[in-house]
């Protein structure tokens, strides 16, 4: 085992429809059941804070994803960033939104992206639109109306695996809650 760490969990595709409903005490009680400490939620249960001795950030994933899978019956792919990880994410943001006027999201991706899978991603958009990959996390530049843009977390997901998408909006109030 390794250090108590803080660790920011985003939980994908989850209150989405009847059959994927994880109300969020179940959730603070699944990742307590996991071992997390000092477990907080931010807007419902997609985003949650928790502390967790442990040495990787594959081993956290891996004990929430089954402990949601013992509590609820579904999987629910999770995706785990550290306070730094999430810090950088958003600093990324701040540089690359800077002046767009549109929707700004942030696909946070499961795993390390393959650079050939990269290029693919960011030559997707359209006009109006584009795709900016650092690190785990995949920002994207859309039009204000974004039910008509081509870019979105299907396009990351098909080229990069697992991904949960979020307004940056929502990345920034969560480093400023949780991450100092």
């Amino acid at each position: 085992m390794g250090p108590v760490t803080t660790w920011i969990a985003f939980l994908r595709a989850i209150n989405l429809g009847a059959r994927r409903r994880f109300p969020k005490d179940d959730v603070l009680a699944a990742v307590a059941a996991a071992g997390g400490r000092d477990v907080v939620s931010h807007l419902g249960t997609g985003n949650v804070r928790l502390s967790l001795e442990v040495a990787s950030r594959h081993e956290v994933e891996t004990a929430l994803e089954e402990a949601f899978l013992a509590d609820r019956g579904f999987e629910v792919p999770t995706v785990v960033l550290s306070v730094e990880e999430l810090r950088a994410v958003v600093a990324d943001a701040d540089r690359i939104g800077a002046g767009h006027a549109g929707v700004h999201t942030v696909s946070l991706l499961k795993a390390d992206p393959d650079p050939e899978a990269v290029r693919r991603v960011e030559a997707s958009g359209r006009s109006g639109e584009s795709a900016h990959v650092t690190g785990r996390a995949v920002h994207l530049l859309l039009p204000v109306d974004v039910h008509t843009a081509r870019l979105g977390n299907d396009v990351v997901e098909r080229h990069l695996g697992v991904a949960t998408n979020r307004n940056v909006r929502v990345l920034r109030t969560v480093r400023e809650r949780w991450c100092g």
